[in-house]
């Protein structure tokens, strides 16, 4: 989760978030109609239902097969110190700790969820670095600014703190608006070393069967027109509410991630489906959707 994000998304995006919103399932617009915002996320994800859903998630699901997999292949360095956007309730930060990486800082802007990550570190005695933030803030924190200019005072790393980053399931698809989008990758790309790995995932509107681009096709219309929903910000926003609470998802191409890494110094490196990768179990299909995997490399 970061600056609007929690790093998982409901398990109903499974069958919802693919499709553009019309009807049934879509959250009703405020009556002022203002346009979704990173404080409306925030308070989504700190919604019971949804802290809930992802602390569950946490303690029983663990890492995907295609997560630890990519993990594996690029970030294999155990000693490596790795930052994870959006940590949500600990599912892949605790994991990466159990995995016998050690150097492991983590954060999350959902208050509620960040503290159930914590109390599962401590379950689990993972004696990993968890702090609240704003991924687009994220050189502005206390806790970052701080080791910055102690690791620039030493003459190590020109001031970068880390080795590799991550920014799981969807995160950064969760906050409003590409400028934000923008300003998080920019944030990470501060803090990492040259070279460093970051690893993310998106959904891929040109993945979605033929019903769904049907959909998508529709959605295009309506911006055009200028009927879409008005509290969305961006063709290929969903904002929907269903059973596990409200949920926003920014749905792109392909090509809108290759141009956001460019412009926000990161080399890209690798992408697949999570099909393409691994078999995953039912519960970790049940929880979540199809998504792509992104790896890019910091440049200097």
């Amino acid at each position: 989760m970061a600056s609007a994000t929690t790093s998982e998304s409901p398990a109903s995006i499974a069958s919802a978030s693919a499709t553009p919103s019309a009807g049934t399932g879509s959250a009703p617009a405020p009556a002022s109609v203002s346009k979704i915002s990173s404080s409306a996320v925030r308070e989504d994800f700190n919604d019971v239902r949804a802290v809930i859903h992802y602390t569950k998630a946490a303690h029983r699901l663990g890492l995907w097969e295609s997560e630890r997999l990519l993990i594996e292949r690029f970030f294999s360095n155990k000693q490596a110190r790795l930052i994870e956007a959006g940590c949500g309730a600990g599912r892949v930060s605790v994991a990466l700790w159990e995995l016998g990486y050690r150097r492991l800082v983590a954060f999350d802007f959902a208050e509620e969820l960040l503290a159930q990550a914590q109390s599962l570190a401590d379950e689990r005695r993972a004696r990993i670095t968890f702090f609240h933030c704003d991924a687009r803030r994220l050189t502005a924190h206390p806790a970052i600014a701080t080791a910055t200019a102690a690791i620039t005072a030493g003459g190590g790393g020109g001031g970068k703190m880390f080795d590799g980053a991550l920014f799981m399931f969807n995160g950064l698809m969760q906050i409003p608006g590409r400028r934000n989008r923008r300003k998080a990758l920019r944030q990470l790309h501060a803090v990492c070393r040259p070279g460093a790995p970051l690893m993310f995932t998106t959904h891929d509107r040109d993945r979605a069967s033929p019903a769904e681009q049907i959909l998508w096709r529709l959605e295009l219309k309506r911006w055009a027109a200028g009927k879409q929903d008005p509290i969305l910000r961006e063709f290929g926003d969903r904002y929907f509410e269903d059973v596990l609470g409200r949920t926003f998802m920014h749905l792109p191409d392909r090509a809108e991630i290759l141009e956001d890494l460019k412009a926000t110094g990161w080399r890209h490196t690798y992408d697949a489906m999570r099909s393409e990768l691994a078999k995953e179990s039912r519960a970790v299909r049940d929880f979540s959707d199809e998504c792509r995997f992104w790896v890019s490399e910091r440049t200097e």
